[in-house]
């Protein structure tokens, strides 16, 4: 079969043609670095590395872009209000991005460019769009002119006259339905000098500006999650389009994480912290239930699923594990082929949850086998099945996973000490006993072990995780 995949602008599944035989590129909106990464957050991450995972598998080249957006108003905001540089706050929840998706077992990207560093190609496409008409100069700010592109809408689907950018009308803009490019300095924020005074970009120009620069004029996969549709993505095809560019050729959506219905965020004060899910279901665990779902699909968050998917991966792992040692192999079970219905699967807009119905279904035979003495067939499926596995990125022999074995044990071993630590202070709080009670805190912050009072009890977290973890 050929790789089909679901097109947001034709809203319908396209076969996959690459630009250029043999070589995809792929561009997916990152984290804007504002704070810990949650997993709504990584979602994008774990869906579109199984995407180039199974490219991979086909010998395609892949260049996979991933920006960093570090410069933004929320950046700003969130590090005023700590009373920290913006530029610290920012390089601190990049490496907590850096540290999540490592955990995740998501590839690095090829590239992973930040905003902040690519000001001169910016200015360079508000310059090509001020030439072209699509875009104007007003008080120091530059704007896109949404008027001047009759294709507006085509992504999201939105009506001109239903447009609201969710931005207010700043001195100068000369329709409210027309977006940012580039915001002219304030008294205290970061900025750099253009032809039309100083400021900083705008949050949509980044990306486009970055693709170009990157990946070429036009490229073949640019994806996301679907929260970006509109306004960001729009925007992004709008100013690419106009500057001369032909830009993606399939855009691909992830759907969200939802908890009680409602989309994980940190206003609705439902963010899962990747450290403090990962106090409950090892990381190769959380990875695959972050991808058990179609990634257009809504994944609706409860620990009992969370726990259920991680006892689905078990089995596939003790399989795995239980042939390598009865068989008498040392841990020498090479990694076999996937199976026709496995790729037929993938290969039908990355539908994993009919490839895991594949990998359980081996499982079970394998197993079978095993059971039976027949020892032959059953390396046959844990082959099948390591391969598999491997390109949803959780093959249980992966050096990756064994590498954090000791740790995720150590991890587990700490918490049932930290937890003792914090019933005993919890206990001093009842009895209002506040002396032990900040002893206790005291004792723990002074081992690198940060604690959170929560509305659900006191929750904790390693510092350096803490530091070592980022959104869009």
């Amino acid at each position: 079969m050929t790789l089909r995949l679901y097109d947001t602008v034709t809203r319908a599944l396209r076969d996959f043609v690459p630009l250029t035989p043999g070589h995809a590129s792929v561009y997916l909106c990152g984290a804007t670095v504002q704070g810990e990464p949650h997993i709504g957050h990584v979602r994008s991450g774990v869906a579109f590395d199984v995407l180039r995972r199974w490219l991979l598998a086909h010998d395609y080249d892949v260049a996979f872009v991933r920006n960093v957006t570090d410069i933004d108003d929320k950046i700003l905001n969130k590090a005023a209000e700590a009373g920290r540089p913006w530029w610290e706050w920012a390089a601190t929840f990049e490496r907590s991005f850096d540290w999540a998706y490592g955990q995740l077992g998501v590839l690095p990207p090829s590239v992973e460019p930040r905003a902040t560093g690519h000001i001169t190609q910016m200015v360079e496409m508000m310059q090509r769009l001020i030439a072209n008409g699509h875009a104007y100069a007003a008080a120091g700010d530059v704007y896109f002119d949404v008027r001047s592109f009759p294709d507006y809408g085509n992504l999201s689907g939105h009506r001109l006259d239903d447009v609201h950018q969710g931005e207010s009308v700043g001195a100068g803009k000369r329709d409210p339905r027309d977006f940012t490019l580039w915001k002219a300095a304030k008294p205290g924020e970061p900025s750099w000098p253009t032809p039309w005074g100083p400021g900083r970009p705008g949050w949509h120009l980044e990306c486009s500006a970055m693709a170009e620069f990157y990946l070429g004029s036009a490229f073949d996969i640019h994806c996301g999650g679907m929260d970006l549709v509109f306004p960001h993505h729009e925007n992004e095809i709008a100013q690419a389009k106009c500057s001369g560019d032909d830009f993606a050729q399939y855009w691909l959506h992830n759907g969200w994480v939802t908890k009680s219905g409602e989309k994980m965020s940190k206003s609705l004060g439902n963010v899962l912290s990747i450290p403090n899910v990962l106090k409950l279901v090892r990381p190769q665990e959380l990875r695959y239930y972050l991808g058990s779902a179609h990634y257009r699909s809504m994944l609706e968050y409860s620990e009992e699923a969370l726990q259920e998917a991680a006892v689905g991966y078990r089995r596939c792992e003790s399989f795995v594990q239980r042939v390598s040692e009865r068989t008498g192999t040392d841990g020498d079970l090479p990694v076999g082929t996937w199976t026709e219905e496995f790729a037929a699967a993938l290969d039908d807009d990355l539908n994993v949850p009919a490839a895991l119905a594949e990998i359980h279904g081996r499982v079970r035979e394998g197993n079978t086998a095993l059971e039976a003495g027949d020892f032959e067939k059953a390396r046959t499926r844990a082959g099948q099945v390591r391969a598999m596995l491997g390109v949803l990125g959780v093959d249980p022999l992966d050096p990756h996973w064994a590498a954090g074995a000791d740790d995720t044990a150590a991890l587990g071993a700490l918490d049932v000490l930290v937890r003792a630590e914090l019933d005993r202070r919890q206990q001093a709080r009842a009895e209002k006993n506040w002396a032990v009670a900040d002893e206790v805190r005291d004792r723990l912050v002074a081992a690198g072990i940060a604690v959170t009072d929560t509305p659900n009890g006191p929750e904790w977290s390693l510092e350096q995780a803490s530091s070592n973890e980022s959104g869009k």
